[in-house]
């Protein structure tokens, strides 16, 4: 009797582990992009088991999820908590309150160090490793122990650091620089992991710039959208309303710019904003509404299902992208397939990703923000123009399924470089 032959290496199904040490379902790329990457990546007959801390991601049949506990210091609703004594395991607990209290973020770091931990007592159940932008020195150990290594970089952090020093004050630009000394870690690993993919054209040459990889290292593998649950739907629009999804306090997103903006078209119209994202109570976007006395008219919404979310984006007469920077942006895309008019910002990736299918304007100037919402509100023809090119690019474009297969390749590719490196070294 014959044993018949083994199937090309290609054909085989791979055993994947997804590293992410944080992944917010709606709010945030990475969560995102984590619940559609392994969704795909497991439909097309891939093992996959996804490595997460807290938030934990909304994952879909097919994967499985493997928690890795954090303190969760940063929780919506007790952000920069202090840890219970009986709630410390052991000496990685200890570094990340130690790091959280002389004002740095340990979060990369701490989740690495339990990922490669975990991982090292599992290295025979997985064929490779992919991380979700940890680039923290544990990944490092993983090929040591025999696991190549595929990382995602959505955009370097350093652009994020970058625009939050510039507008921090006095102190602020201590506080900033010390909470943002994560990056230079990220830029090192980066440096070190080998096969890095982004999202586009801009954020590779971000990347290039500030995290100086290797050229040939970096992959454009653009992202796709959920058109199962984002696309046009047979219900009406409501007038005047504008939906934005983002991180509510965070600078780069751009609400700040948003909300002055609309502060002025209330001047002279109705209208209501809805932002996906949460505010930190207290904090710099909750005084701005009270400066502007927006009132009623802005909501913010979280812990909304998918559901929600997209029939939210689909009955909103107008989408929002305020971003001062992106290395891709999903919830443009989402607002695209949703057949809504889109205005984003002319910076990042954004132009690459909107084409012509989106009115640009200058990122952080709420005078020209105001006079491209006026203008789409007073113009339903210049609306349905805007919306019918947004769902041909989407539908050519962005797609979840081109993704997986590109990521998978990129899984192959590692392992088999990791294959001649353990020829090489056993050869001498």
């Amino acid at each position: 009797m014959t044993t018949p032959p083994m199937p090309p290496a290609q054909d085989r199904p791979l055993r994947v582990a997804m590293l992410s040490y944080r992944s917010k379902p709606h709010c945030g790329g990475q969560g995102i992009y984590l619940r559609h990457v392994s969704r795909e990546v497991a439909a097309l007959g891939h093992h996959v088991e996804v490595y997460s801390g807290q938030p934990y991601p909304e994952l879909e049949p097919g994967p499985q999820l493997r928690t890795l506990p954090s303190l969760d210091l940063y929780r919506d609703d007790d952000p920069f908590r202090t840890p219970g004594f009986s709630e410390y395991r052991d000496w990685i607990d200890a570094l990340e309150v130690s790091m959280m209290w002389t004002a740095a973020f340990p979060e990369p770091l701490t989740f690495s160090l339990r990922a490669l931990r975990a991982l090292r007592a599992r290295r025979d159940d997985f064929d490779v490793v992919h991380d979700n932008q940890v680039l923290a020195y544990g990944l490092l150990g993983l090929p040591r122990v025999g696991l190549p290594l595929v990382t995602s970089i959505h955009h370097p952090i350093s652009v994020d650091r970058r625009i939050e020093l510039e507008q921090a004050k006095g102190f602020g630009k201590f506080t900033k620089r010390r909470w943002y000394s994560f990056v230079r870690m990220q830029a090192r690993v980066a440096r070190r992991v080998g096969v890095v993919m982004t999202g586009s054209e801009s954020s590779r040459d971000d990347i290039l710039r500030d995290f100086k990889v290797a050229p040939e290292n970096i992959r454009v593998v653009p992202l796709g959208v959920d058109t199962r649950l984002f696309h046009a739907r047979p219900i009406p629009r409501i007038p005047g309303s504008i939906v934005a999804v983002a991180s509510a306090d965070s600078p780069v997103k751009g609400i700040p710019t948003l909300l002055r903006a609309f502060a002025k078209i209330l001047t002279e119209r109705e209208a209501v904003l809805t932002v996906v994202g949460k505010p930190a109570p207290g904090g710099p976007t909750e005084k701005l509404i009270g400066e502007l006395s927006l009132g009623d008219s802005v909501r913010f919404v979280t812990g909304i299902s998918d559901n929600e979310l997209a029939e939210l984006m689909a009955s909103s007469e107008l989408a929002v992208v305020p971003s001062l920077y992106e290395g891709f942006s999903l919830p443009a895309v989402e607002h695209m397939a949703s057949g809504t008019a889109l205005i984003a910002s002319r910076t990042g990736a954004l132009p690459e990703v909107v084409g012509d299918a989106a009115v640009l304007v200058s990122p952080g100037d709420p005078e020209e923000l105001a006079a491209a919402i006026r203008r789409l509100q007073d113009s339903p023809a210049e609306r349905e123009r805007l919306a019918a090119i947004a769902l041909d690019r989407v539908q050519k474009r962005f797609a979840w399924t081109a993704v997986a297969k590109a990521t998978v390749t990129e899984y192959h590719q590692a392992i088999a470089t990791a294959d001649r490196q353990r020829t090489l070294d056993a050869h001498g």
